[in-house]
């Protein structure tokens, strides 16, 4: 084996042990649930984590694996919760959203570059299509199987209590990430 490919191969294995590791990061944080007026975990800490160390591609993948291990079983949602039934329920909208906020990442950073303003709008943009994604499934199902309810109602309870902390969530993983990534390369 020549040593480009010896190179080559490390990387596909390094790209997949960094990627797991940061689905499983992902489960971890979902798991910790801080108590206020409305609960909330820290996914999309690990999330944002995930991109602003690993880079779009593979923090897109890192979501994706944490989704993929959940549907097949595994507890790793809030909760311990796992299954499909999980992802089509009346949240599953906002873990799937996951994937956008890491697609508008990873589009961002190939595309326009990766400067801390382009990093911060991409996940701002994210975070607000993840929002409007998972508010329509909400109301989707929710309407489905509860009866109707206003999008007011949907985003009373699902969007504007944790926006803030999303936002705080957001700026903790870009200090913490490009604190880490100045000392160590991923």
């Amino acid at each position: 084996m020549s040593d480009n490919k010896s190179t080559e191969a490390f990387l596909s294995t390094k790209d997949l042990a960094l990627t797991g590791m940061f689905a499983v990061v992902i489960a971890v944080c979902s798991w910790i649930s801080i108590p206020t007026a409305v609960p909330f975990t820290l996914q999309t800490f690990a999330v944002f984590s995930a991109l602003g160390l690993l880079g779009g591609k593979r923090g897109f993948f890192a979501a994706l694996v944490y989704m993929l291990l959940g549907a097949v079983g595994l507890p790793v949602f809030a909760g311990f919760k796992s299954g499909v039934a999980v992802l089509v329920g009346s949240t599953g909208g906002y873990i799937v959203g996951f994937l956008i906020i890491a697609g508008v990442y990873w589009v961002a950073e190939v595309f326009i570059g990766k400067q801390i303003i382009v990093r911060i709008i991409s996940m701002v943009i994210g975070l607000v299509l993840c929002y409007l994604f998972g508010t329509v499934w909400f109301v989707t199902v929710f309407t489905r199987t509860n009866g109707d309810i206003s999008l007011f109602k949907a985003l009373q309870m699902c969007v504007i209590p944790f926006v803030i902390w999303d936002l705080l969530k957001m700026a903790l993983a870009l200090s913490v990430t490009s604190a880490v990534g100045k000392r160590i390369k991923i």
